[in-house]
């Protein structure tokens, strides 16, 4: 009997202990202690469509030339006051899987096009908003993503079938400054940099077509005001030491560049000179400078007078090269060189010594520039030469501008680059949006499905770029819009949005003001969100592992360094 019952007294303890995870079964015993996982509309696809509602709550307020700046302070402690929807996503540091999907194709859209990131974040939200409120009516997500592919497909075929005039010339200053003016509007800069960045984008694309980005370089100087911007036909750098010599400056410059430092070789293994006497001392010093002397005086008979080297030069060498009239800059750089080469187009030289004609570069002047405190570097080609590279150098009061500045620039660039492949160009001001609104809306009509509600909810989120444009321009989003359907339904079809502060008119003709966009930037943004949207509504379940991690900062807690799990 006693054995029985300790028996079922040992059965009945066994039962009534707390199952562990391992053994409770299912997904959670596949998972390490800590992990955490959702499943369902409610759990995985709902939250997954209000993190990305809550970031583009952020974002959309700082949509058009009116939107606001936002402050903020990355993991390193570096703070941001930007407009632009790009670093603020960068340096947000987003955690949640599917907003920083969204990021992500901000981020694409960024390197592609170099505009309409806070289009694909704020028009990307809403659609996922519009999804949500689809879920609740009772849609599947396959119902939902196969109308917003449906409608994708016909906004992309409706922007391929606009008519508007492209641009007839890329190297026309009056048509690209009026375009980088609408995409530099938006950002915290001097309209008068839009103009500095039209022509530094035209004065270094060569006539094959070919533009790179990297040709248009940006030097930030710290001090003055942004109206002070001006543009070099060349390279100007702050990457570089001065002038080693007493020379600052060269005219005609016959420019030779060296990867690799100009001093005396140490051997690599221990030697021992012998020395009976004094003189072969003497001789041994002189043999030095003998030889040192040699290799500046075969640089100077080449024709050189301008010396770059890719490392310091020694005391010695700096003593011949000011003896022979070279003036001297270094850089430890390897990718300064590279582009030193590309503007003055020469051929750099693995030691020092004679340079051939065909590899010694040409420039109109060579000099040494303070402004401010900065010294600048200024590498400048002949006035209508075709240059490989042209500077923007900029000036700004604080780092902030001068972050704000580059950036903005970088984004300009990248619009140029995208218009010398595909010129053609839609109104902005949101007479683009709302036009496809109607013509989604009137498609959505003419489908049989219940496919046609998602295809409807996409039509109407296009309302979300005008009413963020007006809200932010101090209207009453639901007159513009509304003020915006009627005049396209009378045929004005590059009606949008005025921006302008000053005006009591709600809307403007874009074409009258000069307000376009590429149309490049449109198409790429819709198939980038569309792809985003769908991938984040086919998500049924989350799985977030416990996250990785050495010893834990010290915090306010007393048992601030025990695991949350195992204590």
């Amino acid at each position: 009997e006693m054995c029985i019952r300790d028996r079922y007294q040992r059965r009945v303890r066994g039962l009534n202990r707390p199952r562990t995870m391992q053994a409770a079964g299912g997904l959670p015993s596949m998972l390490k202690h800590g992990a955490t996982h959702s499943e369902g509309v409610q759990d995985a696809i709902i939250r997954n469509l209000e993190a990305c509602e809550a970031l583009t709550n952020i974002t959309r307020t700082s949509l058009g030339p009116n939107g606001m700046n936002k402050l903020v302070q990355n993991h390193i402690g570096k703070t941001y006051v930007t407009s632009d929807c790009a670093t603020m996503l960068a340096q947000m540091d987003v955690q949640h899987p599917a907003a920083k999907m969204l990021r992500l194709a901000a981020e694409m859209q960024e390197q592609e096009v170099g505009d309409g990131t806070n289009f694909v974040c704020t028009f990307g939200g809403e659609i996922l908003n519009k999804a949500q409120k689809l879920l609740r009516m009772g849609l599947k997500p396959i119902e939902i993503t196969n109308g917003y592919s449906m409608a994708a497909k016909k906004s992309l075929e409706l922007l391929n079938a606009t008519t508007f005039e492209p641009v007839k010339d890329v190297w026309d200053e009056a048509e690209v400054g009026a375009l980088m003016r609408t995409v530099m509007s938006s950002k915290n800069v001097d309209e008068s940099l839009s103009d500095w960045v039209a022509k530094a984008c035209i004065s270094s694309n060569p006539k094959s077509g070919r533009f790179a980005v990297g040709n248009v370089r940006v030097a930030t100087i710290l001090g003055s005001g942004m109206a002070d911007t001006f543009m070099v036909s060349g390279l100007a750098t702050v990457r570089t030491s001065n002038s080693r010599t007493s020379i600052k400056s060269v005219k005609d410059a016959k420019v030779g560049v060296f990867v690799n430092p100009l001093d005396v070789d140490n051997t690599d293994s221990k030697g021992h000179v012998l020395m009976k006497n004094a003189d072969d001392l003497k001789s041994y010093n002189k043999s030095e400078e003998e030889y040192m002397e040699k290799q500046v005086k075969e640089i100077a008979d080449s024709g050189v007078n301008v010396c770059v080297f890719g490392g310091k030069c020694s005391d010695l060498a700096l003593h011949y090269l000011e003896r022979y009239g070279q003036m001297v800059i270094t850089t430890s750089s390897k990718f300064e060189l590279r582009r030193i080469c590309d503007v003055v187009h020469a051929t750099s030289q693995m030691r020092a010594g004679p340079v051939k004609a065909s590899e010694i570069g040409v420039a109109e002047c060579v000099s040494e520039i303070e402004y401010g405190e900065t010294t600048v570097m200024n590498f400048q080609i002949a006035q209508g030469e075709a240059s490989a590279m042209s500077t923007i150098v900029v000036r700004a009061s604080s780092r902030n501008l001068l972050d704000d500045a580059e950036r903005a620039i970088n984004d300009g660039v990248n619009v140029y680059r995208q218009l010398c492949r595909d010129p053609r160009l839609c109104p902005g001001g949101g007479a683009t949006e709302i036009a496809l609104a109607r013509k989604i809306v009137e498609y959505a009509d003419t489908i049989p499905g219940l496919e046609q509600y998602a295809i409807r909810c996409f039509g109407e989120a296009f309302e979300i770029i005008v009413g963020s444009l007006a809200n932010n321009s101090g209207r009453l989003a639901t007159d513009v819009v509304a003020d915006l359907y009627a005049a396209h339904s009378a045929g004005k079809t590059t009606v949008g949005v005025n921006t302008t502060m000053e005006s009591s008119e709600t809307t403007a003709d874009m074409a009258e003001i000069g307000c376009w966009d590429c149309l490049a930037t449109k198409a790429t943004a819709l198939q980038l969100l569309v792809n985003t949207a769908v991938d984040i509504l086919r998500v049924d379940t989350i799985i977030m592992a416990r996250q990785a991690g050495g010893p834990k900062m010290k915090g306010p807690n007393k048992n601030w360094d025990k695991d949350p799990i195992f204590g």
